[in-house]
């Protein structure tokens, strides 16, 4: 057996000291959706709801091993690998200086907190990420304290095989079909792809990168480690804009069409889905496997499947904004700028247009003080997309004028 494998088996093992195994499910409704077997690796189950803590926990403890000496830690994080770290800390009984952004939301600083207790400090600084990675890094250097990185590493990558180690024993030691693992800086896919390699599984892999943060794509269209310009950060914990550079290492040879652009919007439905059918909770990062069988109808096909739940630390004051994004994927909300009349009655008029299964969800002036007309932003939802068809055709029929805005950027950014 490789030494990759070795390592990670150990490192697996060192894990049962912090946590249980996270359960691998069969899930009857997906696997009956898609035609498949379809299990669940439930790495929102971890202590810290990600599988972070196992990277985090796996490089501390070969850290301490190469020098037990070593009792100060740094990482740079705006989430899960910030609580890995917290939580390991408290485990080993070092210190750890955890460097969040200043924007980082207060429950995802106040869990940190809870997980590492006096073992840690969270330090506030800078605005983006990366300018909270140069402070962390910085910190390091000066202060003589490890640094932990969230995926470039050897030690990280050692501690994410984990989950493949344990899916395998929870398999009975038969490799799955096909894994689907969502990719953002790509210490988990990477480590995936090499533990099952270094097994000679025939295992099938499918890649779920953020369509707004496709740095693995791009990278291997290039031949070359790439960063990109822009990244959508609405999935936070995928939306990274270089893969690692020890990532790209093991990945470099995976066929570029395996890895799949998955839509921001379409990953909302995808987690109202679960968690009103399955009670199933995950973040966006951790439901992109699963939004990714969307495209993998006919490869999954009768197969063995197992998709990486990877996070489940989702905030619910974000729900709103989830449900809005999914509701205008699929159809079913839309947002019109619409010249109303200003005469007595032209309400009444556009009301009598709505269709039984028609609900206005917001009526706003936007011009108030126009003589003959007055800018309404309209927001409608319905029970079917094809709804919207028969709605217009009726507007316009009567006169009404309207510009369709719900796929406008710009003014949605300002108006909705």
């Amino acid at each position: 057996m490789d030494d990759f494998c070795k390592a990670a088996e150990q490192a697996t093992l060192a894990m049962r000291a912090l946590f249980p195994q996270t359960p691998l499910q069969n899930n009857a409704y997906l696997s009956h959706k898609f035609g498949a077997e379809i299990f669940l690796k439930r790495e929102d189950l971890s202590p810290v709801r990600s599988y972070k803590i196992r990277g985090a926990m796996n490089a501390m403890r070969k850290a301490l091993a190469a020098d037990s000496n070593k009792k100060l830690f740094a990482c740079a994080s705006a989430g899960n690998h910030a609580q890995g770290v917290a939580f390991a800390c408290k485990h080993f009984g070092v210190q750890g200086k955890i460097f969040m952004p200043v924007t980082t939301p207060k429950q995802k600083i106040l869990k940190t907190k809870v997980f590492g207790g006096d073992a840690i400090e969270v330090i506030l600084e800078g605005d983006y990420f990366d300018e909270t990675l140069v402070a962390a890094q910085n910190f390091a250097t000066q202060s003589g304290a490890k640094f932990l990185p969230p995926y470039d590493d050897v030690d990280v990558i050692e501690g994410q095989a984990s989950v493949g180690v344990e899916l395998l024993e929870q398999l009975g030691r038969i490799p799955p079909d096909i894994i689907i693992t969502p990719v953002g800086g790509g210490g988990l896919s990477s480590a995936l792809v090499k533990y099952f390699s270094e097994l000679n599984a025939k295992t099938e892999f499918w890649f779920a990168e953020p369509n707004g943060g496709r740095s693995l794509h791009a990278a291997l269209e290039a031949g070359k480690l790439v960063t990109l310009d822009r990244v959508n950060n609405f999935v936070d914990g995928a939306a990274v804009a270089r893969i690692g550079d020890a990532n790209f290492q093991l990945l470099r040879h995976i066929d570029s069409a395996h890895v799949i652009g998955i839509p921001e919007d379409r990953i909302c439905t995808s987690i109202i889905e679960l968690l009103n059918i399955e009670g199933i909770v995950l973040e966006p990062a951790g439901a992109m496997a699963i939004d990714a069988l969307k495209d993998l109808t006919t490869q999954i096909k009768g197969k063995r499947v197992v998709c990486i739940a990877s996070g489940g630390n989702f905030d619910f004051e974000r729900l709103p904004d989830v449900k809005e994004r999914a509701l205008r994927f699929e159809g079913l909300k839309k947002y019109f700028i619409l010249r109303m009349p200003q005469r007595p009655g032209a309400l009444k008029d556009f009301l009598s247009l709505l269709g039984p299964d028609d609900d206005i969800a917001r009526f706003e002036y936007l011009k108030k003080s126009a003589r003959n007309f007055g800018s309404v932003l309209l927001g409608i939802e319905t029970r079917s997309s094809d709804g919207f068809d028969a709605l217009t055709k009726r507007m316009g029929d009567a006169g009404f004028t309207y510009q369709d805005i719900t796929d406008d950027e710009i003014l949605a950014q300002f108006l909705i």
